[in-house]
């Protein structure tokens, strides 16, 4: 067939060359087109991917901040009360006394109830019944969610931190990957492949939180699952099942959520089938031992972000957890305010390192990394908390630390630690060694020659891990020793990603199927696809640009000498990229960001800000400075403000108010006066109950794009209308 359309070709090009010349051409523009398109796609993904992982890191320097001042302020101050309580599911309660937590018995499910009810010991049918329950959105009793969160507790905790299973017992084993809160993807390898059964077991590889709208929901059926088929549905823990990473969000009250993060603990930290592939969430290390992983005591573990201390002799808080729990399960709050942080002489003498308060202690946060291990005698080795100390008192820090605990236990401790954060947040690279992950802030980057040594060391032969989002739901590397799996579409945007999950039988040979789980990207040709991403990360990226205008002029300026007050394009990326870091291809960006030129070929940058398209609040009584570090630090200071809403009513005080701007300027070095932080609370508040919600806060500082509103009210009219066809099959 071959040879006759090539003889088929020749005649054409005989008879007709002009038609042959026009054949090549549209051949050659079409290949032009994809490459383009190709392009596109993949600076876009590196837009999504840098600002997420920037904020990632944001994040864990933030965690790290508050940790250094539990670790350094009196136990009894004020300060150290308003943050504690993050940090208090650290220490170890008997298992008798998280008990009497799950208690249920004392709820009533009324009659008007319309959801599932659940029976225990459940029934697939149960399950089953509840699945579909969260799909036509109906939520489950409380009731029913606080006896299936204790008997999930109950079951994990007796299982080991290694799960082995085998092929031999059933055709196929499913693995799936990060599914991020996005009940649509699970619902839809459900149809695809079926659900949980004796015949079909599953591996849900972590990440089973965060980011999604729907995680309870997700985590309840996967709970489900395993209480019915607790030798076919394994579940690893992932670097999102950690209190730590969900302090922006609430999930269901503070009762749930304390018992999902003792739930967290004792989630597996690994898979193995057939003795030859190893499942786990993010990766390895040049150190990583499985025998050692095998005997961790893993709840300890109850945040991979900081490693377990022992108990102090100091006198246990008013605000334990304990304490805590039975303020939520008798009804009763704590209506006791705390002292402004301000007050900083009830503290003692000004020149007492443990008594200062936080106006005292913010110009010596530390912010190097070296001096950081000190301080916690190593025990943050591989996250960069980007402080700055003097090395004569953080020695003697540590020596005083040191003086508390056992070094061999410590040094154990720290050994432990690192093996579980390597598990959960470390990536591939492309090149030999093994480093830090400084994009991330946390775990390592580990190369081919690693994981052949890792896998020749174990007689292995493949790693599933997930923990990066690939546009085509999976990716191999190493020579095909690696594969990276992950199951939530659409994660940045619709039509930015697949998911995918992958099926291993006997010969453990991966077969992978792709999804995604929406229509939506069915109806739209690969141009409109990925203009529709292009424009949304654009948008986000223009915000990053908007909130560090006053950076961004300043490293203009250095290039503009003569105040002209434009620069060269290749001056303007190299700014750019000095003050946002993202590591972004800005010589290719700068054609969609940059369009105000001069007839030089010069950006005018004044001009340029103003071709942003970003629509800011109307605050123009505010410090434009406070402005801009309320954008830059938007999502920071929502997690503080999570922190300080200790019983997660969505609103704070005032004072509350007050007291988290005063651990946000004293994490971030810089001076806010009273009476800016004043205006600042009175404008926030619209509706003058003086309390300031969350929604408030969060919508009063929302940047929007002028030029496309528009566009986007008709594409969310579009995506609302298109998700509604979600069960019909899609490769």
């Amino acid at each position: 067939m071959f040879v006759g359309l090539g003889l088929a070709l020749n005649g054409l090009s005989l008879f007709c060359p002009t038609a042959m010349k026009a054949a090549v051409l549209i051949q050659r523009w079409y290949r032009q087109y994809v490459a383009r398109m190709e392009m596109r796609r993949r600076y876009t993904w590196n837009i999504f991917q840098s600002i997420e992982y920037s904020g990632e890191q944001a994040q864990i320097k933030l965690y790290n901040f508050l940790g250094y001042l539990m670790d350094n302020f009196n136990p009894t101050s004020t300060e150290r009360n308003l943050i504690s309580h993050i940090f208090r599911e650290n220490e170890v309660c008997r298992d008798t006394e998280w008990e009497r937590h799950f208690c249920y018995k004392n709820i009533e499910v009324p009659e008007i109830y319309s959801g599932p009810r659940l029976i225990f010991p459940l029934t697939v049918e149960q399950v089953a019944a509840m699945v579909e329950a969260f799909r036509n959105k109906r939520q489950l009793h409380s009731r029913y969610v606080l006896q299936l969160l204790l008997e999930t507790w109950k079951l994990l905790r007796k299982l080991p931190n290694i799960s082995r299973i085998s092929t031999c017992h059933s055709k196929e084993i499913t693995v799936c990957g990060d599914l991020h809160g996005q009940l649509e993807d699970l619902l839809l390898i459900f149809y695809k492949n079926g659900m949980p059964s004796l015949d079909r077991p599953y591996v849900f590889n972590g990440d089973f939180v965060d980011r999604g709208k729907d995680s309870i929901e997700i985590l309840l059926i996967l709970f489900a699952f395993l209480l019915v088929y607790p030798n076919d549905v394994h579940l690893n823990r992932g670097n999102h099942e950690d209190h730590i990473v969900n302090l922006r969000y609430t999930m269901h009250g503070k009762r749930i959520l304390k018992l999902l993060q003792k739930i967290f603990s004792w989630l597996p930290l690994a898979t193995v089938i057939d003795q030859k592939v190893l499942i786990l969430h993010g990766g390895i290390s040049n150190t990583t031992d499985l025998c050692l992983i095998a005997r961790v005591d893993r709840h300890k573990y109850v945040s991979a972000l900081r490693p377990p201390k022992k108990r102090t002799q100091y006198p246990v808080s008013q605000t334990s957890v304990d304490l805590d729990m039975e303020d939520d399960l008798s009804g009763t709050k704590n209506n006791q305010r705390r002292v402004s942080l301000i007050k900083a002489n009830s503290f003692g003498p000004r020149d007492g390192f443990q008594r200062r308060s936080l106006q005292d202690f913010s110009g010596r946060v530390p912010r190097t990394v070296d001096e950081e291990i000190e301080v916690r005698r190593r025990q943050s080795g591989f996250i960069k908390g980007g402080f700055s100390h003097s090395q004569g008192e953080l020695n003697n820090l540590a020596v005083s630390s040191a003086s508390q605990e056992s070094t061999d236990t410590a040094d154990t401790t720290v050994e432990e630690w690192k093996q579980i954060l390597d598990l959960l947040w470390s990536d591939p690279m492309s090149q030999n060694g093994c480093i830090p992950n400084e994009v991330r802030g946390g775990g390592c980057y580990w190369g081919p020659d690693v994981t052949q040594d890792f896998l020749d060391r174990h007689n292995m032969q493949l790693i599933i891990r997930s923990h990066e989002c690939k546009q085509d739901g999976y990716e191999f590397c190493h020579n095909r020793r690696v594969l990276t799996l992950f199951s939530a579409s659409n994660y940045y945007e619709v039509g930015s990603n697949r998911g995918a999950y992958v099926k291993l039988g006997p010969d453990l040979v991966p077969y992978l199927i792709q999804y995604q789980a929406s229509s939506m990207t069915r109806e739209l040709t690969l141009r409109k696809n990925v203009g529709k991403v292009e424009h949304s990360a654009l948008k986000v990226l223009r915000e990053q640009l908007f909130a560090h205008k006053s950076d961004l002029v300043s490293a203009f300026q250095e290039f503009d000498k003569d105040k002209t007050g434009v620069v060269s394009l290749n001056d303007w990326a190299t700014a750019v990229e000095s003050v946002l870091r993202l590591g972004l291809p800005w010589r290719m960006l700068r054609f969609q960001l940059a369009t105000c030129k001069t007839p030089g070929g010069m950006l005018d940058y004044q001009e340029w800000f103003q071709e942003l398209s970003i629509k800011e609040p109307q605050m123009e009584h505010i410090d434009q400075g406070l402005l801009e570090t309320l954008y830059r630090h938007r999502a920071t200071l929502e997690t503080i403000f999570r922190i300080v809403d200790l019983d997660n009513s969505g609103f704070i005080t005032m004072e509350d108010f007050r007291q988290t701007w005063k651990l946000l300027s004293a994490f971030l070095k810089m001076e806010i006066t009273d009476e800016a932080i004043s205006d600042l609370s009175v404008t926030i508040d619209t509706n003058q109950d003086g309390n300031i919600d969350i929604d408030e806060f969060m919508e009063a500082f929302r940047l929007t794009d002028k030029k496309s509103r528009l566009e986007r009210g008709k594409n969310q009219q579009t995506t609302t209308s298109g998700r509604s066809s979600v069960w019909s099959e899609r490769m």
